[in-house]
């Protein structure tokens, strides 16, 4: 059994998501993902590394790569035994990391559409600050909270800061919170992730 993704031209992560999703839904077999730059490459065989699977380039001219990823008994399968980790993920702007805005938001989008491809999924994701967009103002990480909540993930940003920004009656997804209410989340939580 041979499967053939094309991921040309998908933003990161998008290629690795899909080629991932392939090979969950096999056994054994070879999946070979075609992409078109040097990053997508790199990533592609990363994954095909942390799960175990044999991985090697095929054809590899200008601007595309084709990697062949071979599945079979020796994978490593993890075990989910639940949807839900008692992760919390703290977010604190409408943008990922310092630099450059727009690539922020470009990362941002990208980090919150991999949670949605990635289990167990977080408890709760907190909202704060400029992060109160993400809920919102954001049409591309709404559709994405949307799909966590409706998986059982608690989405709260926080009331001070939509007030602040005038927000609270354009919030799109999930519900209002206070200080109290994330103190004590991020204090029960077993896990916490930054942004």
């Amino acid at each position: 059994m041979s499967i053939k993704i094309d991921a040309r031209g998908l933003a990161c992560p998008k290629p690795v998501i899909n080629t991932k999703k392939e090979l969950d839904n096999i056994e054994e077999g070879i999946v070979v993902t075609t992409v078109d730059n040097e990053t997508a490459k790199e990533n592609i065989l990363k994954l095909a590394k942390s799960l175990n699977c044999e991985a090697r380039i095929v054809d590899e001219k200008e601007n595309l790569i084709s990697i062949e990823i071979k599945k079979g008994n020796n994978v490593v399968v993890q075990k989910e035994e639940s949807e839900l980790e008692y992760t919390c993920v703290f977010i604190s702007s409408d943008k990922m990391g310092l630099g450059n805005d727009e690539l922020g938001q470009v990362l941002i989008k990208g980090f919150i559409y991999t949670l949605t491809e990635s289990k167990p999924y977080p408890k709760h994701i907190l909202l704060v600050n400029g992060g109160v967009k993400l809920s919102a103002e954001n049409e591309a990480t709404i559709e994405n909270l949307k799909i966590l909540e409706d998986a059982g993930v608690e989405i709260l940003s926080c009331g001070t800061c939509l007030d602040y920004y005038n927000l609270k009656e354009k919030l799109q997804v999930g519900s209002v919170t206070n200080m109290y209410t994330i103190v004590e989340t991020l204090k029960n939580a077993s896990n916490t992730i930054s942004i």
